[in-house]
Order: structure tokens, then C-alpha cells, then sequence
């Protein structure tokens, strides 16, 4: 049985799974070129049958997330959701009602589902289903937090302790579970008017960042802040955990007024270092708190407040902990993996996903490059060995961008739509981050390494692969040099890190180290600031043209310009 998993909220998707497999998954961003789209994904509903050879009438079960009041509202007038999109991403000036429409999003957004809630999503989404073609089919509303919690199944884990954090969802901001004997049972919910998640977006938006896409950003600058005690930090006391539960001082808008004042006392990277450490402290002592409360050391993690890969550093070397693992599509965009995950289970009793890579999106033949390459009319050739060359072109200290095989779905570049480059020079990230990318100084590059460097290079790596870039490590001195255009200023980097063969890229790295001693790549998400990642040849051609950069490696292409 196919099951095809949706989502039509931020960060839009869709995903079809058969038995205990993914076929195929992808975001509505990479379509519509809109980083993190919000509207109902139609193109990736279709994208995800034509490449699993599938029909509309083969697909009898549906699942969709959330159905609480506020989602409901935005499937019914859409426009809704367009105008806070276009503000939130500094598309449109927001008008004189802003601030009334900013009390209402809180409100209305953590009012659960109800009866008429469910009914109405029903209808809508029953209504663009079959515009599309589906006809005879059951449609399932899945929990927005168990759509996340199910991001268990893909983590090996016989038994875990399952947290679930983010803005909100249905009600929740965030859930503990138990899995044991291939079942999910919610241990503690915790409410959506106690939100770290939207604690966290308010810092962002306070500090004149895109709330649910700069969170990253936050956590960067607060490396670069003289450090505030932990007993004269004013954002520890606007909340409290107990137990298995967060406790806000204040309600949502209320602490976004808080927040202000405080930030009115303080420089943005000091404001950003507490923020920060005030989210590690919360989300330690309530990691803690549930491993007690469950008797299982083995942790899963998923929903947006885990993208935060310093908290998840701190996690793992928990010593109440014994394995974490994250979910690589974290976020909202991951829950349409989830709803398909969460009915599949339902219906067909399946709790353990194979997930050894999230090359889970579309692939293009030499022959679809080429001809996309010929309407460019840029300068390009086949390589014989298109490995070895990029090699050699990357050890010279070129910049090199690399497409192959199937898109990755996620918030990472995980060698499939990357920018590669040399690890070790400052010159490159800077080159990197203001010319081509286009980003801010302070936001560090990424490593790509072979497991065998990783356990030389990183003080802490514990033995487990992290082959989807969702912890940090921190880098031992003596080896920064190797690195040093991919760590922090505290010495820290979020590696991906690979076995040998176990994907393109690692046979890449195996030929860096051939040529430096090292097989580390400086590795960063094949697009412009700001955009999705790449997904088509014709995309990948046109950030390559307008960024001017040097070379591209496409499929078995080596471009020039």
C-alpha cells in the first residue's frame, strides 16, 4: 500500500511512502522558488506520483497535519497566510493594523481542533485533492506534534524517549512520548501558550530577523558576545519547567514586550548570547526530566526548536543520555514524511523506517543537463572522471558547485545541491559568505568529513555518524588550521559526517584526502541567501550565472565561465 503524506502550511510538502520506505519527497520551495513556501503543494503532490510511478487511483490513503483553528482559517482565506508570508519575509511593509494582527496570530494559533475545525479542513482538502484527480480515497487528519513524534521510526531505536518542540501546532508546542514495542505513547503535551519555540522566534524578530528562518542566525552572533552570568540573565526567569511541562511567565505577546525591554538594555550579540543559553538551560533540565520519566536513555528529537544544533550538541553529551538522534527534516517541512509515517503505522502496524540517506527528491539525466546547458549556450565538457577533476580544481582553492543525483530534502546541503570548497581558508568563506552567498560574516560554513578525520579532528565525537548535519561538535585546537573556514569563533562546527562509499560525496572526500591528507570539504547549500536550493539543472545554471562563480559540476558535466 502507497500512502501519500501532506502538509500546506510553512515550508509546504509532500511525501508517498510504501511499506517501510520512502519513494519520494519534497518541499514546495523548491518548485516555486519561494524559501519556505506556504501554499497548498500541488506541485510536489504531483512530483512525488510521477516519480514513484504512481496514479491518483492507486492512492486510497491520505494523511494531512494540523487542523487546529488558525490553519483551518488560512485553507479558507489564504490570503491570510500570503500577506503574513510576505511580511515576515521582508516583501511587504506591514501596514498600521500590523500590531492588531500580530495580537490575533497568538491568539488564534493556540486554539486546539475541534469537531468544526476537522470538518472544514475536511471539505477544503477533500475539494484540491480532487482537482488534482484523486477520486475514491480516505483522508486522515494527523496530530502536528505525533506527525513529528513518528520521526522515531527512522532512528534504529528499539526504545526511545521521543521530544517534540517548536513554535506550535494544534494546541501544543511541543509533546514527550515513549516508544517501546513499536508504539507511540504521549507521555506529557505541552501547551501552545507555553511555546519555547515562540520565545525563541520572538528574540529573532526582536533583533530585525526573519522569525521561523533566522533562528540560525541568533544562535551565530551569540558566540560573539561578551558572556552574561547566568544569575544576571533576565530571559532565565520569564520561564520555568516542571516536570515534564513549560511554564511561561507570560502570554505570548506579553513576552514579546518583555523581551523588548530587554533588548532595549542590551547590544543585539549579548541579547542574542542569552537568548541562547537561556533555550539550552530549558531544554536540558526538561531532556533530563523525561529520560527520568521514561527510563530510556536512547533520545529522538524533531520539530523546528531542535534545528538548533548547540542545544542538541549539549543533549548528547547529556550523561543521562545515551544515543540522540534528530530527525534531518526537523522542522515543519518534515511533516508530511510524518502524517505518511503516522497513518502507515495506523493501518499497517509499521514502526521502523529505512532512512540511510534523504536524497529523496528528483533526479535529472545527462541528457536533461545537457540540453539545458545547450540553451544556456555556457561552456561546458563531459568529464571522464568528473571526481578526480573537481577534486584537483578544489585543492588549486576553487570554489566548485556541485548537483548530482536526486535533491536532498531538508534545511542542510548534504551533497546532492552543494557549494564545495577547501575547509582551511579564511580567504575562501569570506569570498563565500559576501560575494557569492551573499550572507551575513558572523554565520560559520559547514564541514564534510570522513568519519576517520572526524574522530582525529573533533573532541567529542562519540563513534555515531551524524551523516545529516544536525549536532555540533566542538573542533580540537590543534587541528582548527585544518578547518578553520568552517568552525565558530568558539571553536565549535556542525560536520556532516560520512563513512567511506557511502555516498557520492564521500568518494570525493576520499579523493581530497588523497591530495591534502584530510578528506574534509567546506560544504554549503547550493543557492543564494535567502532562496530555496537548487532543485532542476535550469535553476542550478541560473544561480551559477549570477553569482559568476568559477566552475559547476552537474551530473558528469564540468561547467566553465
Amino acid at each position: 500500500m502507497k500512502v501519500l503524506g501532506i502538509w500546506d502550511g510553512h515550508d509546504s510538502g509532500a511525501a508517498i511512502i510504501e511499506d517501510n520506505r520512502i519513494l519520494f519527497a519534497m518541499n514546495e520551495e523548491r518548485l516555486t522558488r519561494r524559501k519556505l513556501e506556504i501554499i497548498f503543494p500541488a506541485g510536489s503532490i504531483e512530483a512525488c506520483l510521477k516519480n514513484s510511478n504512481t496514479s491518483c487511483a492507486e492512492i486510497i490513503e491520505i494523511a494531512v497535519s494540523t487542523s487546529d483553528f488558525a490553519k483551518t482559517l488560512t485553507r479558507i482565506f489564504p490570503s491570510l497566510k500570503e500577506a503574513y508570508y510576505m511580511i515576515r519575509r521582508r516583501k511587504a511593509e506591514p501596514a498600521s493594523s500590523s500590531k492588531i494582527k500580530k495580537h490575533l496570530k497568538y491568539k488564534l494559533t493556540e486554539i486546539p481542533p475541534s469537531k468544526i475545525t476537522n470538518f472544514i479542513s475536511r471539505c477544503y482538502l477533500r475539494n484540491r485533492l480532487q482537482k488534482i484527480g484523486f477520486k475514491n480515497f480516505n483522508l486522515h487528519l494527523i496530530d502536528h506534534h505525533h506527525c513529528h513524534a513518528v520521526s522515531a521510526f527512522c532512528s534504529g531505536f528499539d526504545r526511545s524517549t521521543v521530544i517534540t518542540l517548536d513554535g506550535l501546532g494544534d494546541g501544543l508546542s511541543g509533546s514527550v512520548y515513549r516508544f517501546e514495542r513499536g508504539e507511540l505513547y504521549r507521555v506529557s503535551a505541552i501547551p501552545a501558550s507555553h511555546s519555547l519555540g515562540v520565545f525563541f522566534e520572538h528574540v529573532t524578530n526582536l533583533m530585525n530577523m526573519r522569525e521561523l528562518e533566522d533562528e540560525g542566525k541568533v544562535m551565530a552572533l551569540a558566540n560573539y558576545a561578551y558572556p552574561v552570568d547566568d544569575n544576571n540573565n533576565p530571559m532565565i526567569d520569564l520561564m520555568q519547567i516542571k516536570n515534564l511541562s513549560v511554564r511561561c511567565r507570560y502570554s505570548s505577546l506579553a513576552m514579546y514586550d518583555a523581551l523588548k525591554k530587554i533588548f532595549w538594555k542590551y547590544p543585539s550579540e549579548q541579547f542574542a548570547f542569552m537568548a541562547q543559553r537561556t533555550l539550552e538551560i530549558k531544554i536540558l533540565e526538561l531532556v533530563k526530566n523525561a529520560v527520568n520519566k521514561t527510563g530510556i536513555d536512547n533520545l529522538c528529537l524533531a520539530g523546528g526548536v531542535f534545528s538548533n544544533v548547540k542545544v542538541n550538541r549539549l543533549i548528547r553529551n547529556l550523561p543521562e543520555v545515551n544515543r540522540c538522534y534528530v530527525f534531518p527534516h526537523m522542522g515543519d517541512g518534515g511533516l508530511p514524511i510524518g502524517a505518511a509515517f503516522a497513518l502507515n503505522n495506523r493501518l499497517n502496524g509499521v514502526s521502523q523506517i529505512s532512512l540511510e540517506d534523504v536524497f529523496l527528491g528528483p533526479r535529472y539525466s545527462d541528457n536533461e543537463v545537457e540540453q539545458a546547458l545547450v540553451h544556456c549556450g555556457i561552456s561546458y565538457k563531459k568529464s571522464e572522471n568528473i571526481i578526480n577533476e573537481v577534486a584537483q580544481i578544489i585543492t588549486s582553492g576553487e570554489i566548485v558547485f556541485w548537483f548530482q543525483g536526486r535533491m536532498e530534502i531538508g534545511p542542510r546541503s548534504l551533497g546532492a545541491r552543494s557549494i564545495i570548497a577547501r575547509p582551511d581558508s579564511l580567504e575562501i568563506k569570506d569570498r563565500l559568505n559576501l560575494q557569492l552567498k551573499k550572507r551575513v560574516w558572523y554565520q560559520p560554513f559547514c564541514p564534510s568529513m570522513l568519519e576517520e578525520d572526524a574522530k582525529e579532528i573533533l573532541i567529542d565525537y562519540d563513534g555515531n555518524p551524524n551523516e545529516f548535519m544536525t549536532m555540533a561538535y566542538q573542533v580540537r585546537k590543534s587541528k582548527r588550521n585544518l578547518v578553520q573556514g568552517v568552525i565558530n569563533i568558539d571553536g565549535s562546527c556542525r560536520p556532516q559526517i560520512l563513512k567511506r562509499k557511502s555516498i557520492l560525496l564521500s568518494y570525493l572526500l576520499e579523493e581530497i584526502k588523497k591530495l591534502t591528507g584530510t578528506g574534509i570539504l567546506l560544504n554549503t547549500s547550493f543557492n543564494i541567501h535567502g532562496e530555496p536550493l537548487v532543485c532542476s539543472p535550469e535553476d542550478a545554471i541560473k544561480t551559477f550565472l549570477l553569482t559568476g562563480n568559477r566552475y559547476m559540476a552537474i551530473n558528469n558535466y564540468l561547467v566553465t565561465q
